[in-house]
């Protein structure tokens, strides 16, 4: 998702159809975090948008409260960070067996059985 600051709190509350004061509240709250210009003006990013989108769905359409909407964000926060961190660990064991394996691969010598050390008997 893009991240950039790019849409001031006008255009971003009339990109997601709420109320500039709205997206005050939101921030007060500590839902949303936007970025600030060295003028500390608001910027929105895509990925605020997305989340903006997100807190309109959970309180109008599902009926949540801002604290209730508040505690799903948070955990859905935790999910995605622990999602990167399972990824980061699968990828990190993934690389330690594949190095385990290209250090079998060269330990490993064919065995064929010995032919010719033991004398046979003719069966009788």
């Amino acid at each position: 998702m893009d991240e950039r600051p790019r849409y001031m709190i006008s255009i971003a509350a009339d990109l997601v159809g709420v109320h500039p004061q709205t997206l005050r509240i939101y921030e007060n709250k500590g839902l949303i975090r936007p970025k600030r210009t060295s003028g500390n003006t608001r910027l929105y990013s895509n990925a605020d948008l997305e989340r903006l989108r997100l807190i309109q769905r959970l309180t109008n359409e599902l009926g949540l409260t801002l604290a209730g909407v508040e505690h799903v964000l948070r955990l859905q926060d935790e999910l995605v960070r622990m999602r990167r961190r399972l990824d980061r660990m699968e990828r990190e064991m993934r690389e330690a067996i594949e190095a385990v394996h290209r250090q079998y691969r060269r330990d490993l010598v064919r065995w064929e059985p010995p032919t010719g050390l033991v004398p046979t008997r003719p069966m009788t």
